[in-house]
C-alpha cells in the first residue's frame, strides 16, 4: 500500500493508519460497555461480543479522518467512531438472524445469535442502537449541544426508513427478483451507503466546517459507498469463508440482488475502481490533507476482507 499521509510526524500507510484507529476505538467501546454485571449481564457480554469482535472499523476511521481535516480534538471524532460502531455492530447482529440473512459466522466467529441466542441478539442489537444516541448526545461529544443535535438527527436519517433499515427491506424484498440496476444501486445507497455518508459528514459538523467542505465530503462519500458495495457484492461471489470472516456464496446462494448478478463480475470490478476514483476527485479541495481518504477509496476496493 502507497503512502498515505503523516500521522504524529511520521509518514504511515492507510492500513497502519487504520489499524492505529481500530485500537484506538476499541479502547473507547470498552470504556462505553463496561464488563457486565447483575441480571442483565449476558446481554452486555453479547454487545461486548459483537462490537469488540474486530473489524476493518471503516467508519471510524472516515469519522476520525474528515474530522481530522478541520482540526477536531480526537477524543471527540474518537467517541462518533465508537457510535456509529455501535449502530454498524447492531445491524450485523439483526442482519445474521434467521429471519434475515440467516448466517452462522461474522467476523470469523459465531453470529451473535449462534454464540448465546436469538432474543439475546435481538436485545443486544436494540441495545447497541439506543447506547449509539446516548453516546452522542453526551456532552463528551461536544460542547455545543447543537451540533450534538445535527449529530443524533443525521445518525437516526441513515439508520432508518430513509437509510440502513429502508435498504435492507429493499434487499429482502428484492430476493429472488430480476431486480436491475436502479434497485440495487438504491438498495445499497440506503443500506450500506447512508452510514458511510455519516461517517464522512460527521467531521465537517464536528469541525463545524462551511457548506462547499460539507458538500465536497458528502459526493466523496456516495462515491466510496458504491465502491465499497460492489466491492463486498464480488468479494462473496470470489472470495472464501476464512479469508471474508463471513459465509462466502450466500449471495448468490440466496438469489440476492447484487452488482455482481446485475452487471457481472469483471463489469462490477470496473465499475468499484470507477467510483473510488470518483471518490478521490472530489476530495481536491483539500489537497495533501485528505490523502489518507483519497487512499482509503482504493483501500475498499482492493481489499480481500
Amino acid at each position: 500500500m502507497s503512502e498515505a499521509g503523516i500521522v504524529g510526524g511520521t509518514r504511515v500507510s492507510v492500513v497502519d493508519a487504520m489499524t492505529a484507529t481500530s485500537a484506538a476505538v476499541d479502547r473507547v467501546l470498552d470504556r462505553l460497555l463496561p464488563r457486565p454485571s447483575g441480571p442483565e449481564a449476558r446481554v452486555i457480554e453479547a454487545m461486548r461480543y459483537a462490537t469488540l469482535a474486530g473489524g476493518k472499523r471503516l467508519r471510524p476511521f472516515l469519522v476520525r479522518a474528515s474530522a481530522g481535516l478541520f482540526d477536531v480534538p480526537e477524543a471527540r471524532s474518537l467517541r462518533v467512531g465508537a457510535a456509529i460502531e455501535m449502530v454498524h455492530s447492531y445491524s450485523l447482529i439483526h442482519d445474521d438472524l434467521p429471519a434475515m440473512d440467516d448466517d452462522d459466522l461474522r467476523r470469523g466467529q459465531p453470529s451473535c445469535h449462534k454464540k448465546f441466542d436469538e432474543a439475546t441478539a435481538i436485545l443486544a442489537g436494540d441495545a447497541l442502537q439506543a447506547l449509539a444516541f446516548e453516546v452522542l448526545a453526551h456532552q463528551d461529544t461536544h460542547p455545543d449541544a447543537g451540533i450534538r443535535c445535527e449529530l443524533v438527527s443525521m445518525l437516526a436519517a441513515g439508520s432508518g426508513t430513509a437509510g440502513m433499515v429502508g435498504g435492507q427491506m429493499i434487499d429482502l424484498a428484492a430476493e429472488g427478483t430480476q431486480a436491475g440496476l436502479e434497485i440495487v444501486s438504491r438498495m445499497h445507497a440506503m443500506k450500506t451507503g447512508a452510514l458511510i455518508t455519516f461517517s464522512c459528514a460527521a467531521g465537517p459538523v464536528l469541525g463545524a466546517a462551511p457548506p462547499a467542505a460539507r458538500e465536497a465530503l458528502a459526493d466523496y462519500s456516495r462515491e466510496l459507498g458504491l465502491a465499497f458495495q460492489i466491492a463486498d457484492d464480488i468479494l462473496d461471489a470470489e472470495g472464501i469463508s476464512e479469508d471474508i470472516g463471513k459465509t462466502a456464496g450466500k449471495d448468490a446462494a440466496q438469489g440476492k440482488a447484487t452488482f455482481v448478478s446485475v452487471l457481472g463480475l469483471e463489469p462490477a470490478r470496473h465499475r468499484a475502481q470507477a467510483h473510488a476514483r470518483a471518490a478521490r476527485v472530489h476530495l481536491e479541495r483539500f489537497d495533501g490533507r485528505a490523502d489518507m481518504l483519497r487512499e482509503v477509496a482504493q483501500f475498499v476496493v482492493d481489499r480481500r476482507s
